[in-house]
């Protein structure tokens, strides 16, 4: 069991993220849900699959359009997103860099 408290910083985390393809992962964790950072340049490319767990994305800042299935939006500073597991997703037409948090339940698998 990890600890019943933790605590981050999320610049340290983002500058993490661009140092690693774009992606700090476990930022936080526990045994239900785990946390990490995502960040994607202007004009970047984002790459990723399919998940197999659900996922929130919360937008620190920047802007972009974000795909999920058949459905578009715009998204920006501020923006809460949730994707359910096994869902193609994407961020595309990234304006300004995206600093996102990431949220997984249950705990993301992949790292």
């Amino acid at each position: 069991m990890t600890s019943p408290f933790q605590s981050a910083d999320l610049a340290a985390a983002a500058a993490r993220a661009r140092a690693a393809d774009g992606y700090a992962a476990r930022v936080l964790a526990s045994d239900l849900l785990s946390v990490g950072v995502y960040v994607l340049p202007a004009g970047g490319e984002d790459l990723q699959t399919p998940h197999r767990e659900d996922e929130v994305y919360y937008v620190v800042r920047g802007s972009s359009r974000f795909r999920a299935g058949a459905e578009e939006v715009a998204v920006g500073t501020g923006s809460l997103l949730f994707v359910r597991a096994g869902v193609d997703h994407r961020f595309f037409d990234v304006a300004e860099e995206l600093v996102l948090v990431v949220f997984w339940a249950p705990p993301e698998k992949s790292v």
